[in-house]
């Protein structure tokens, strides 16, 4: 049976005279007898010549159709990357550009997956144009003959991972580069690190489904899809990943953890891999950490003035446990780093042990977790108070053997810093119950527990004034006589715009909980009541919600009411039960 476009092609040929229904009739039985499209059933039986049936392709689908090509007006630039082997075996060629397009010469405008990988290659959109087979196969070697005669014949793939800073994913210009038919590949995932790298992304997804692998960033905390390549790649292109970060490819059936380091501009990015087998192949999710980033200042990470002021009270005491919850990519370690680099000097001895070390600091022993050997939280926690220690670091109290050491440090004089998984401050309480600690000794150990999350900035180059309504205004816990006070009349709403990638913010900034043990909340705990008790107790003595400081961030115009509400949901729940 014809498909859609076959039916177009055949009574096209027959309306114009160029086919009789008996010639066509025998064509569509070639074609379905030997697996052929209709197309290349009326070559092989010549009964149709190659340049009439490209044009009248090039017709029915509204392209341009180029008969002859004088190779002297090609750009050779825009087939820089392509492989030779590439481009004759997908009969593809970037032309030249027209009216800020690239024209890109094809044989077959419906197989769009060569067209699509092309795309990713080239330094602006690009339009397909329609050349005869034999027109472009020409075009093709006398290109790749002029580029090899000129000394441009592409490298061989080189000793280190090196990206450009210059280029973007329609902009590929890489030092990983082959001349096979997996250079395409090669240079299409250096293009999705690169772009990424770029737009300021912590995480790659590389998703299989059925027809297509969808590639998402996390951008500010948001999953955003970049592009859809062909699903035919992905095998190469998880292959090529698992090289990078020296993964075993034949293995497809269980997860592998890796790492590869890149260079962007002189800057060492640290890339932590995570592959897992889903039913359509495997999934890849890519965490990108900037090994030389400059480490925030305590003051900078968005913390009100009074929860600074308590923050560092907390951190210079002699002993005690401060704990900083939320959920994973809340910026938990970024306050622990900004809080230990407060209080690094050269007469205390601090030590970490962290999953993985994400930020090398001067000054501070960093043990790196190693579960494969042995080397747990707890193992590591064990480990380092015999190096007399003043103040420890555990990434993270997963259970209760690291919670009971964590706490005897404590007692027995070490300032402990840790996080948890928690949605506020108070739930830190009930987490280290569950994990088996009694009260008492959570009451007698911890000092200060601060949950966070981080909320998108706007954009200051499209930000616009709003006037919210009644019902936002309620959520925030606002009057609309203390809004007046509080605001100029408006806050701020995004909009998008080309700094930010239409999204309408750029960067993130934290809000905080702080709730500081004093001997009320000590005696709360001690009597075992809940956490949500506890929170309702710290909030009537002056504790600031998580919405609290988001509110205050919106009245401030950083943020969106919109971005508050997003990531404090929980937090609305909990003050409502």
């Amino acid at each position: 049976m014809m498909v859609p476009f076959d039916q177009r092609l055949a009574e096209a040929l027959v309306d114009r005279g160029r086919l009789t229904p008996e010639q066509l009739e025998h064509a569509g039985e070639a074609a379905e007898e030997r697996g052929l499209r209709l197309s290349e059933a009326l070559l092989h039986l010549r009964l149709v010549a190659q340049d009439d049936l490209s044009e009248l392709i090039a017709e029915e689908l509204g392209l341009v159709f180029v008969p002859t090509i004088d190779v002297e007006t090609i750009d050779v630039e825009l087939s820089m990357e392509l492989g030779v082997s590439f481009a004759r075996s997908q009969q593809i060629l970037p032309l030249w550009w027209k009216d800020g397009r690239v024209q890109v010469g094809v044989t077959n405008p419906l197989d769009l997956g060569p067209l699509d990988a092309v795309r990713l290659m080239l330094p602006g959109p690009a339009e397909p144009v329609v050349v005869p087979e034999q027109t472009l196969v020409d075009a093709i070697n006398k290109v790749f003959d002029r580029r090899a005669a000129a000394g441009q014949v592409m490298d061989d793939i080189a000793d280190e991972q090196v990206v450009s800073s210059d280029t973007n994913i329609d902009e590929i210009d890489i030092d990983i580069i082959d001349t096979d038919d997996e250079a395409p590949i090669i240079r299409l995932v250096n293009a999705i690190l690169n772009q990424a790298i770029k737009e300021r992304a912590s995480d790659i997804h590389i998703e299989p489904f059925e027809r297509h692998i969808a590639v998402r960033f996390r951008v500010d905390g948001v999953l955003y899809e970049i592009i859809q390549p062909p699903r035919r790649f992905h095998a190469s292109i998880s292959s090529r990943i698992k090289v990078m970060a020296g993964l075993d490819i034949a293995e497809k059936r269980i997860p592998q953890d890796g790492r590869i380091k890149i260079k962007v501009a002189g800057k060492d990015i640290d890339i932590r891999l995570s592959t897992v087998p889903t039913s359509h192949g495997e999934r890849i999710v890519m965490r990108l950490l900037d090994k030389t980033a400059v480490l925030k200042d305590l003051s900078h990470i968005g913390m009100g003035a009074t929860v600074l002021d308590h923050v560092n009270d907390l951190i210079t005491r002699s002993y005690g446990i401060i704990l900083v919850t939320g959920p994973t990519g809340s910026g938990k370690t970024t306050t622990l780093y900004a809080s230990l680099a407060k209080i690094n000097s050269p007469t205390r001895n601090i030590i970490t042990v962290e999953d993985p070390v994400e930020y090398q600091l001067n000054g501070i022993g960093q043990i790196q977790v190693n579960n494969k050997v042995g080397l747990t939280f707890a193992a590591g926690l064990r480990s380092i108070l015999r190096q007399d220690p003043d103040v420890v670091m555990i990434g993270e109290i997963r259970d209760g053997e690291t919670a009971e050491i964590a706490i005897q440090a404590s007692l027995t004089g070490h300032l402990v810093f840790s996080t948890l998984h928690t949605n506020d401050a108070a739930g830190a309480v009930s987490r280290l119950v569950d994990m088996g600690v009694e009260p008492f000794l959570v009451s007698s150990s911890v000092i200060g527990m601060m949950a966070q999350r981080l909320v998108r900035t706007l954009c200051l180059h499209c930000k616009e004034p709003v006037v919210p309504n009644e019902v936002e205004l309620e959520k925030l816990g606002y009057t609309r006589e203390r809004f007046m006070e509080a605001t100029p009349g408006h806050v701020y709403q995004p909009v998008g715009c080309q700094e930010c990638l239409d999204t309408g913010f750029m960067g993130r900034t934290g809000i905080y909980e702080l709730l500081v043990v004093d001997d009320a909340v000590r005696k709360l705990i001690m009597e075992g009541v809940d956490s949500n008790s506890i929170k309702k107790h710290a909030i009537r003595h002056g504790m600031l919600t998580l919405r609290d400081d988001g509110a205050r961030k919106v009245m401030l115009g950083q943020t969106a009411i919109s971005e508050v509400l997003r990531v404090t949901q929980d937090d609305l729940l909990d003050l409502e039960s």
